[in-house]
């Protein structure tokens, strides 16, 4: 037998974290790792947070699972907090990203055709986006390197360029139900909405009875240094689909939506066996009791806004490798002049640093929310000690 035990569709590298540390990792052969990738927004409260570590373990010795068809003070209790801390009327949970934004999509087209419009099913999406693996999301992000031996591609999405408003109001017609955009494109390359972009979208959507849906699976939860990064454009969306940093490490998603946009959302219109279930929400409570709060939305943008001055600063001493710091709060990229994969292999493999790469050639800078200023200290040093020496041929 050749193939492996787990299916071979990550190239995985060699570090193999075993344990962590606040914002460190440790791998099962001792190393010590920095890691500002937080398993791409998602460890939040960094790793082992006594407070998230708690409320696991005194929900395990509660109840883990109950179905959904019995009433759950535990989901009940959470999505009170999100609906009270956002725009959002209703939540619905989910396991990942992907779920939230397939509930996203749902919950958009059913909003017209409970309504008889059973026309309105087109969803506009954006060039470069990430929306996650499952078929209607691949579907939705234009990117052939993940429709590839997945064809054919569902129907039902429209795409357009990102940050581009007259493209997208030129392809509204009479199938159209929404629109499906992240206001800070992650895996695309830190690639930031403008306010015009977004504020428009949110008029075209209010003048042809659209659904504006926002994909903050990245970007949410305190990571751009307000609670949803929608806030920071004046607007509010119809939806919202939710995920990765909200557990903090434990799979939860959700999608977030109006009482008018969630009109069709009856009985037996969607589901899910694990989703809101009690553990989930006990994690997904105790995140966010720590960063759903002024002072620690404050922290994160004086965090960012000291890392940002750090990154402008550095990139100044090499021109010929770096362009441009992208990006808001504690979501940062930088802008390469050369692919940022190998560069990413070369930080880790050679000074204990950990990032992530994206499209564009960006190098993302996705710290835990929680990092202090040694530790912004220590990620300046080891990224100059391995931009010093670099060049792609080197290390190819």
């Amino acid at each position: 037998m050749s193939i492996t035990p787990l299916m071979p569709v990550y190239p995985r590298c060699d570090v193999r974290p075993v344990r962590g540390e606040n914002c460190h990792l440790i791998s099962e052969d001792g190393r010590r790792f920095l890691d500002f990738a937080s398993g791409i927004a998602v460890n939040l409260l960094g790793h082992s947070h006594p407070a998230l570590i708690d409320a696991i373990q005194r929900q395990a010795a509660t109840l883990m699972h109950v179905s959904n068809l019995y009433g759950s003070p535990q989901g009940e209790a959470l999505a009170k907090q999100l609906v009270d801390l956002t725009f959002a009327d209703t939540v619905f949970f989910t396991n990942s990203g992907a779920e939230a934004v397939e509930c996203a999509i749902k919950t958009a087209r059913i909003y017209h055709q409970s309504a008889g419009a059973q026309d309105r099913f087109e969803i506009i999406t954006f060039n470069n986006a990430f929306h996650g693996r499952t078929m209607a999301t691949i579907s939705a992000s234009n990117q052939e390197k993940m429709h590839n031996g997945f064809y054919p591609m569902l129907p039902g999405f429209r795409h357009v360029e990102f940050n581009d408003l007259e493209a997208a109001k030129a392809a509204i017609g009479p199938n159209t139900a929404g629109f499906l955009v992240e206001p800070i494109q992650g895996e695309g390359g830190i690639r930031v909405a403008t306010e015009e972009f977004l504020q428009g979208l949110r008029k075209l959507a209010g003048e042809h009875d659209l659904m504006l849906i926002l994909d903050e699976v990245q970007c949410g939860v305190a990571r751009t240094g307000t609670f949803y990064a929608y806030e920071q454009y004046g607007i509010e969306p119809d939806i919202l689909a939710t995920a990765k940093g909200i557990g903090g490490g434990f799979p939860l998603g959700a999608c977030l939506a109006t009482e008018k946009a969630a009109r069709g959302m009856t009985f037996g219109t969607h589901g899910s066996t694990y989703g809101g279930n009690p553990l989930a929400m006990a994690a997904g409570k105790a995140v966010l009791d720590v960063v759903g709060n002024d002072e620690f939305l404050a922290q994160v943008r004086a965090s960012g806004e000291k890392l940002r001055g750090r990154l402008e600063q550095f990139i100044g001493n090499y021109p010929d490798l770096f362009s441009e710091v992208r990006g808001k709060g504690l979501m940062l990229g930088l802008k390469l002049k050369v692919e940022s994969r190998p560069f990413v292999a070369h930080l880790r493999d050679h000074h204990g640093l950990l990032a992530v790469a994206a499209g564009d050639n960006v190098m993302r800078v996705l710290p835990p929310l929680v990092i202090e200023d040694d530790h912004i200290d220590e990620f300046m040093e080891k990224l100059s000690a391995g931009a010093a020496p670099y060049s792609p041929e080197a290390v190819s």
